[in-house]
């Protein structure tokens, strides 16, 4: 159920039955097991576990475990306890923040799925007690981290040595930066860890992609296990196989998704052909306009309000779609103008003209000068630039991040990233580095560096775009020729959308004598994460 905006803004998406039904299967394991389901809501575990304790109970309608629940909304404690109560079930269902909760027992086991507020959204005081409950357990969370983060770490303060914690998390635990302090904290505090990934959305009208988490005992673990499922339903049925994997000291769990022969290939070609981008140049992010329907401007747009040239720069039109060949040139730039894109930025000097000045007075009107980061800058109608980037790097896609040369010296908003190359790497790097990163490491490694987001998205922020592993500049350098043979071909190919067939031009190049079988494996461990981001958005269209 999608839930409420009421919900919503706190966080709660009530769980599909079938995944209560078969945590509460794995964690309850004896008739005294007690029971705590943090944030309950409407007790869809707390049911689900009073039912798995009937059953371990040999059918007793008393079984001696204790339900426990905590809830911050009355009128859900309410509802939780009436549920409960139809199904004949007894439980202590307490109103309150879980933050502040202080039980006076131990559980066996601690099970639900944690409100998830997004950071932006999680503030004030309801974050200062979250972090200083992860800070308690010796867990210092990033401000970036939204609220599961710190619910994980109090949700197993709760737990007996041997207890078992089953929860709910959103899929950025196995890829999001701020996440490292949980993935760590859960390999130190539990012996045993599995997680369930789902190859389709299980939250009907949520983008958000989940993973069910699994950890029990107490002592530390230095793998953890993986079970895909398709959804669900057949849940129960089909997670019976698992994977093991070993994740490097603070590093990602994306790379359990794929198939680990293939992820060590990966590992091995990165380090032998490829470096990270930041060795090529430094990435940044685009100008914050503030209000870019007011800054950028059409070519018709600026002659109606009279602005002259001089008072305009010259900019990559919002968004990335037109960003798809190898390079943006001023023709291609002068093309967009002509369709109408707003390839133009306001920015006149300190002394404005007529025009400009009276365009100022109608941002005025529009109260433009009042949104935040217009208001905190003098003058507020003056867009703090960037460098104009050597190269553009787009950095949220459905297909993958798209680096292009900057042929038309573009100005950049915050639509895409620039990359600013070192001074012995700039001529051949504007020219090559673009074409030689299609290739299926550098493909497979934007999946793993990256993260996904709800739509089907994948994201790169600035530091994940530092470590995209593309070719070194030796590897470049030594097939030049052959790159700059092929490039009429890889323009035509990528401008029509065709990403494989150009792949299988410049795999030969740069990954020169890796063996079909390798390239087969990278291509497919690449299709398999790109795939799951392609279910959950129901389209793979700019692929």
């Amino acid at each position: 159920m999608a839930g409420t905006i009421e919900e919503k803004a706190r966080g709660a998406f009530f769980t599909p039955a079938e995944i209560a039904e078969y945590m509460a299967q794995w964690s309850i394991r004896s008739p005294g097991d007690d029971v705590l389901e943090p944030s309950c809501g409407e007790a869809v575990f707390l049911r689900a576990a009073g039912r798995a304790l009937r059953e371990v109970s040999q059918g007793s309608s008393r079984p001696e475990g204790k339900l426990s629940g905590v809830e911050l909304h009355e009128t859900s404690a309410v509802q939780a306890r009436e549920i409960l109560a139809n199904e004949g079930f007894t439980a202590d269902v307490a109103v309150g923040d879980f933050f502040e909760h202080s039980p006076e027992i131990a559980y066996d086991v601690v099970l639900g799925n944690p409100p998830y507020v997004r950071y932006q959204e999680f503030s004030g005081a309801a974050r200062a007690k979250s972090l200083e409950a992860a800070l308690a357990q010796g867990v210092r969370l990033s401000g970036l981290a939204s609220s599961w983060a710190a619910f994980v770490i109090k949700a197993a303060l709760h737990l007996k040595p041997q207890g078992r914690l089953a929860l709910v998390l959103p899929a950025e635990l196995l890829s999001v930066g701020y996440a490292a302090e949980v993935r760590r904290f859960l390999l130190n505090r539990f012996a045993s860890l599995r997680l369930v990934t789902f190859e389709e959305r299980v939250f009907p009208g949520v983008l958000e992609d989940v993973v069910l988490l699994l950890a029990e005992g107490s002592g530390g673990a230095n793998s953890f296990q993986l079970h895909q499922a398709r959804n669900a339903a057949s849940l129960a049925e089909d997670a019976k196989d698992w994977t093991d994997f070993v994740p490097s000291n603070g590093g990602k769990w994306t790379p359990a998704l794929v198939a680990q022969h293939a992820f060590q290939e990966y590992d091995a070609l990165a380090s032998q052909v490829c470096e990270p981008l930041s060795s090529w140049g430094r990435a940044y992010l685009g100008s914050v306009t503030g209000n870019n329907s007011f800054f950028t401007l059409t070519e018709e747009e600026a002659n109606r309000y009279g602005i002259s040239s001089k008072e305009l720069l010259r900019i990559s039109p919002p968004g990335s779609r037109h960003l798809k060949g190898l390079e943006f040139s001023t023709k291609a730039w002068k093309a967009l103008c002509a369709d109408g894109q707003r390839g133009y930025l306001f920015y006149p000097g300190a002394n404005p003209s007529y025009e400009a000045q009276k365009y100022i007075e109608e941002g005025e009107q529009r109260d433009v000068s009042k949104a935040y980061k217009c208001r905190v800058r003098k003058p507020w109608w003056r867009v703090p630039l960037v460098d104009t980037p050597d190269l553009l790097l787009t950095y949220m896609n459905h297909d993958r991040p798209r680096l292009i040369a900057n042929n038309a010296k573009a100005t950049i908003i915050n639509s895409v990233y620039g990359l600013m190359l070192k001074d012995d790497r700039k001529e051949i790097g504007k020219s090559l580095l673009p074409l030689a990163c299609l290739n299926s490491v550098t493909l497979l490694g934007a999946e793993v560096v990256g993260r996904a987001y709800g739509g089907g998205l994948l994201k790169l922020e600035p530091r994940e775009a530092d470590k995209l592993p593309v070719p070194s500049l030796e590897v470049v350098n030594e097939k030049k020729d052959r790159l700059q043979a092929i490039k009429p071909q890889l323009g035509s190919a990528l401008r029509s959308g065709r990403l494989e067939e150009a792949c299988m031009l410049v795999d030969p190049i740069v990954l020169e004598g890796v063996t079909d079988a390798t390239l087969a494996n990278l291509r497919q461990a690449r299709e398999v994460l790109f795939n799951r981001r392609k279910v959950r958005g129901g389209n793979g269209q700019s692929r």
